[in-house]
């Protein structure tokens, strides 16, 4: 098999395991995930926050170089920009649709679950190209980068799955859009392969959007969220839970490399 076969066969199989084993999640009974989604939005935090200031910009930071940091500053603030018109769109376009409380101090959260999806979709083109870039370098290559892609997968699945079932979503439309997402890596390894020159020039730069999309939701949406169990236990429990989202990424990413 060829490196274009080895591309296709990793990303479409590290895809779809990390997004079914997110799904796993969904055989609970509501009354348990009703119990353990305060608790999976807490370790999500964690887990996008860490992805993004741990990952994602260290990443960008090392693809451009010491002299062109202040690029990147300027990529996570236009994201971050373009995340919050994005989201003012959806709800201007809700409120002029339907019933909302929007003006009245509301939140609408399945703009946030929209939000983690392009996320999601444009770092799983990233992880494509990177799968790509590696099995064109070196057959071991590309197998120890697919195992560190899928290694942090999981746990980040896990997060985004917990964040559409806290925006709204139904179980079965969360599990198909986290599928769906989480296959464009596919489109991301085809891409680097017959791209690639032009991918690696502009890869920084969409790693430093996919981070300003995991900073807006995880400080935009999800924090608000927590601040509204006050009582210390609740407290206790959603520092441990980021502190553990945070943990798994670093884990990750040393045992991976």
């Amino acid at each position: 098999m060829g490196p274009l076969g080895w591309i296709v066969l990793f990303t479409l199989a590290g895809g779809a395991l990390s997004a079914l084993a997110a799904g796993a999640f969904l055989l609970a009974s509501d009354s348990v995930r009703t119990r353990l989604i305060p608790h999976l939005v807490s370790f999500a935090t964690g887990v996008l926050l860490g992805a993004a200031f741990m990952r994602l910009l260290p990443g960008a930071f090392e693809g451009l170089g010491p002299d062109n940091v202040h690029s990147v500053g300027l990529t996570v603030l236009a994201g971050l920009l373009v995340f919050f018109l994005l989201e003012k769109l959806v709800l201007w376009r809700h409120c002029h649709h339907d019933e909302c409380d929007a003006h009245a101090g509301g939140h609408n959260h399945d703009a946030s679950g929209r939000l983690v999806l392009i996320g999601d979709a444009m770092h799983n083109l990233v992880d494509g190209v990177l799968i790509a870039a590696a099995f064109l370098t070196d057959f071991h290559l590309g197998v120890a980068t697919s195992i560190a892609v899928i290694a942090h997968e999981i746990p980040q699945e896990v997060g985004d799955l917990a964040i559409l079932l806290h925006s709204g979503f139904s179980r079965m439309r969360a599990l198909t859009l986290n599928l769906l997402v989480s296959l464009t890596s596919v489109l991301g390894g085809l891409a680097g392969y017959y791209w690639l020159d032009g991918a690696r020039a502009y890869l920084p730069y969409a790693l430093a959007v996919a981070a300003a999309s995991f900073i807006y939701v995880a400080v935009a949406d999800l924090i608000p969220g927590m601040h509204k169990r006050v009582d210390i236990r609740s407290a206790a429990a959603q520092i441990i839970l980021i502190a553990a989202g945070i943990g798994v990424i670093e884990l990750t990413h040393r045992f991976t490399h």
